[in-house]
């Protein structure tokens, strides 16, 4: 069989995802970056002779089957429909679109190709997550009412080489990312997990500005806790990238008759619990224990990058491909969107005292008429546009001179 090409477009993320697909068969075809340096040791590193380019449509001419759209966080929608232009597949770093109006072009576009599109998210197949979707497949939590997701990632003060190598200008979008935004390592694993779709979110934000010495970041909040009533009647609360307490990645799912959750600070052990009347045969009230993977790549697996979640995810976009069909609930083109707009209408809410917003069915063209021309973002974009809303919920905080200051000359040493 030939081996599927795959072009890389963001040579950082991209590299990491590279990697996987190189051991599942791939050839690489293609790296794209705008940064020589970068790109180039993105290529040395995957240790291949491989094309290079430093623009988009230039590299889109190549000869590819598939793209990894690992470039900027709130960037990828214009990309994707490029490629759905010509026919190639898209595997999407997340979120699909950063704003509403991308959202509405994206599926616009989408519809009108024979492209497959995957998001890239690696958290629902990490041990313990696959280990909750086998366990509420199996019914015997009864209906899930109520899920938890957390994903916490509290950054080390003053760790100079994560700026000089993830936020190495003062205008990156991480410095403007509003803590509502990075949802998908929290939600996805719940809605693999339940099968539920979020319809309506509302949020609030906790507000303790961090104090390192040298930063641009312009979002004082430490979360956003964000509740979504879903499709199904059930209730999840998740954050965005949250930075308190310790650092954990936290789910926990809740039925009628049980629950599953993964022990923090514990690695992949999950404990799984009944009522005292409604234990299944072969099981405990309480079962502390730790998943096996029962998978043929175990081996690949647990070299892989985020728990053995990049090498699994990537996996199942091939197989996406050989067999010509789209991803199922979570990873498909509308699951994203709809995580997408969790995320920016989570942000409004914040921004507007915790007002509840609905979800759009962007299935319905009506909805998405709504939405056509809503193009509020809190980024500022490659080209320059600025940002049109406040990215925090103190809509006047900022760094201070000092601060900017110390940053940058980190930045040129």
């Amino acid at each position: 069989m030939e081996k599927i090409k795959i072009g890389i477009f963001g040579a950082s993320r991209g590299i990491d995802i590279a990697e996987n697909f190189m051991l599942l068969g791939c050839e690489i075809a293609a790296v794209c970056d705008f940064n020589e340096k970068r790109r180039n040791a993105g290529i040395e590193r995957l240790g291949i002779d491989v094309a290079a380019y430093d623009t988009f449509d230039e590299f889109i001419e190549h000869d590819m089957d598939a793209v990894v759209l690992a470039n900027y966080f709130h960037e990828h929608t214009p990309y994707a429909i490029k490629c759905f232009e010509k026919g190639i597949h898209v595997y999407c770093e997340c979120i699909s679109n950063g704003t509403m109006a991308e959202g509405v072009e994206l599926l616009r576009a989408y519809e009108k190709s024979d492209s497959i599109f995957m998001l890239a998210e690696n958290y629902p197949q990490m041990k313990f997550n696959r280990e909750m979707k086998r366990v509420c497949d199996g019914g015997t939590l009864g209906k899930v009412i109520y899920a938890e997701g957390e994903y916490n990632h509290p950054p080390e003060p003053d760790n100079h080489e994560f700026n000089k190598g993830y936020v190495y200008f003062t205008d990156h979008w991480r410095n403007y990312l509003p803590r509502s935004y990075y949802i998908t390592h929290s939600l996805a694993p719940l809605m693999w997990a339940t099968g539920a779709t979020p319809k309506r979110v509302s949020a609030a934000a906790i507000y303790s500005p961090m104090k390192e010495e040298a930063t641009a970041r312009r979002v004082g909040d430490r979360a956003a806790i964000i509740t979504t009533v879903n499709d199904d009647d059930s209730v999840f609360k998740v954050t965005g990238c949250s930075a308190f307490g310790a650092h954990s990645n936290s789910y926990r799912i809740c039925g009628e008759n049980g629950q599953i959750e993964n022990l923090r600070g514990m690695g992949e052990k999950v404990m799984l619990r009944y009522n005292e009347w409604a234990i299944p045969e072969g099981r405990e009230e309480a079962n502390l224990y730790e998943p096996e993977w029962n998978d043929k790549d175990e081996e690949l697996i647990n070299n892989s990058g985020h728990g053995g979640g990049d090498f699994l995810a990537s996996r199942m976009f091939l197989e996406c491909i050989e067999k010509g069909k789209q991803p199922g609930h979570t990873y498909d083109i509308y699951s994203a969107v709809n995580m997408a707009s969790v995320a920016i209408l989570a942000h409004r809410s914040i921004l507007n005292g915790g007002i509840p917003y609905d979800i759009p069915d962007f299935h319905n063209e009506e909805c998405r008429k709504e939405y056509e021309n809503d193009r509020q973002t809190p980024f500022v974009g490659t080209d320059g546009r600025r940002p049109n809303i406040p990215c925090c919920s103190d809509p006047d905080y900022s760094p201070t001179e000092e601060q900017i200051r110390k940053l940058t000359e980190i930045l040129e040493s």
